[in-house]
Formats: structure tokens, C-alpha cells, sequence
């Protein structure tokens, strides 16, 4: 049964009619981790904001639970929770102070809840007098969860909860996200970073307000066509530009120390010219070796399409 389906929904900014969402067609289903993943402006908050009642789309049609986020706002706000990428509690009262407040809020109590909400809250509890403005990034990602949580929500939206917090607060949090699923909790996720989607069930890569894939992120990986190499060599900089401009690449771009190379044939004859070729153009300590794509690598390869 699908907790969130989008049909078509599109979304314009200002009089020049900016484009932010790009008739989106998407379904979540019911106890899903599902993640929109894509750069800054792919159009993922704006989604986000239509789905949570915050903004009103400009053409189609979204549900939440069934619910319709133009016609049956009210009950939307009820059923789900909202963690905006901007940390918006109450920065002048304490973590105890913020979280009893979501519940009143919501009409309960954060004893009636407290289940669903234990594993995080002991980690902050230590802290529960502590103003929320001086937090630290990842005690406010907790916090602002267990205020999301607290009403006990069919559907949980976080929008790039992750951005700006260290690496072993993010494993952290991913952690929690997993045993949230567990509960039945259906979960949709935005996140700019290209190696949390593999944690996720199903992702949708975004760009400019559109969708240039959706699937399981094996399948997206396992669909990419050709042979990956990964290649450096001394004067890494030449090296990249010399392979953009060799006849046979099709793609070649930096990933961490290597670069990442597509060509066009990846035979042994084919491989063995390319070595040839960048030694006599003077390139030392060559290292070339198969390698399996990435998310990142998918993402790349679908822009160029």
C-alpha cells in the first residue's frame, strides 16, 4: 500500500516562473526508508514542503496516508512528522522544555510515546537541561527527532537531516533510522550525499526539479553500462584533462584520489593503447584498475545522458 504518491507535481518560484519541481511522479510505499538524493536545488525541500502542507503545489496531485495535501491538510499534520533541513526548535528552551512542548502540541504526552522515542532520548537525557541553542549539530538532530517523533507520525520526512554533522553522528543517526523502520514507520529522506543512499530501500537521483532515476540502489548500480576504471598516474590535473580529450572516453572524472574513466571500448587492445598513448606523453607511476561504480558514478553517468 503506497504512504506517499506524487502524480505529476510540479512547482514555480517568482514572476520569471523558476522552475523548482518538474512534474515529479513518485510513489512511497507503506514501511519504506525511501531517499530523494541529489545536489542543493535538485528540488528536494520543495517537494518536502508540498508533502507536509508547508507549500501548495502549482499543478498535479500528492496524498500522504490517502490524504490529500491540498484538500485534507489538517489531517496530514496530524498523522506526520517534519524535520526541516534548517534546525527550527526553540532555541531559548531546553531539550525537556522542547520536547514536552511538540507534545502538548500534538495532544499527548511524552510518556505515552516514550517508546518509540527511548533510544535516542537516553543519548540527550544527560543534557535535558541544557538551552537547544547550545547544542552541538548532532545533539540538535536528536532533538529535533525526538520532537518529530513525539506524536507518534505514520510518516516521517526529514529533509537532509545529515547536512553540516559529523561522520560519526551521521552513522548515528542512520542507526536510529533503521530501528525506526522497524516500528512500521514509514520514512522519506533528502540528503545530498551520494553514499547514504545505498542505506536506504529505494532512492529517486534528482536534478533540477527532475528525476532521472528510481529504483533500489543495487538495481541503479547494477544497471550501469560498460566497463568503470579507476586510473592515476603523477600530474593527476593533465591527466584529467588529457583523458576528456582522448577519442575513446566517454566520461572521466576525479573521485578521491583516482579518476574515475568510461570508454567507449573496453577491450584489452583498447586498454593497451591508452597506456601506450599516456606513456609517451610523459605520464609516470600509471596505476589502472577495474572498479565497481558508485551511486555517485550512476548519478554522474545519468546527468550525461
Amino acid at each position: 500500500m503506497e504512504a506517499v504518491a506524487l502524480n505529476n507535481i510540479t512547482k514555480t518560484y517568482g514572476k520569471e516562473k523558476k522552475v523548482a519541481v518538474d512534474d515529479i511522479s513518485l510513489t512511497v510505499n507503506k514501511g519504506e526508508l525511501f531517499g530523494l538524493i541529489g545536489p542543493d536545488g535538485a528540488g528536494k525541500t520543495s517537494i518536502f514542503r508540498i508533502l507536509t502542507t508547508v507549500l501548495l503545489p502549482d499543478g498535479g496531485t500528492a496524498t500522504v496516508d490517502g490524504f490529500d495535501v491540498v484538500k485534507d491538510y489538517k489531517q496530514i499534520r496530524n498523522n506526520v512528522g517534519y524535520m526541516p533541513g534548517k534546525f527550527s526548535l526553540y532555541q531559548d528552551m531546553t531539550i525537556e522544555e522542547n520536547i514536552h512542548f511538540f507534545a502538548t502540541v500534538f495532544g499527548t504526552t511524552v510518556e505515552a510515546n516514550y517508546e518509540l522515542i527511548k533510544d535516542i532520548y537516553v543519548q540527550i537525557e544527560p543534557f535535558k537541561n541544557r538551552r537547544a541553542g547550545k547544542l552541538s549539530g548532532g545533539m540538535k538532530q536528536k532533538l529535533a527527532l525526538c520532537c518529530a517523533l513525539i506524536h507518534k507520525p505514520t510518516v516521517l520526512f526529514l529533509d537532509e537531516p545529515t547536512t553540516g554533522v559529523d561522520p560519526v553522528s551521521r552513522k548515528e543517526f542512520w542507526e536510529m533510522l533503521k530501528r525506526l523502520k522497524q516500528q512500521d514507520i514509514t520514512i522519506v529522506v533528502s540528503t545530498p550525499y551520494m553514499d547514504e543512499a545505498s542505506l536506504c530501500d529505494r532512492i529517486a537521483l534528482m536534478q533540477n526539479g527532475e528525476i532521472l532515476s528510481i529504483d533500489t540502489p543495487d538495481n541503479i548500480i547494477g544497471s550501469y553500462p560498460g566497463q568503470l576504471y579507476q586510473i592515476k598516474a603523477d600530474r593527476m590535473y593533465d591527466l584529467l584533462k588529457e583523458l576528456n580529450n582522448y577519442p575513446d572516453t566517454l566520461s572521466c572524472f576525479i573521485f578521491g584520489e583516482y579518476l574515475h574513466l568510461l570508454l567507449k571500448d573496453n577491450s584489452e587492445q583498447s586498454r593497451n593503447q591508452l597506456m601506450t598513448h599516456l606513456q609517451s606523453n610523459g605520464y609516470n607511476n600509471i596505476e589502472m584498475d577495474i572498479v565497481k561504480p558508485t551511486i555517485e558514478d550512476c548519478f554522474i553517468k545519468l546527468l550525461k545522458n
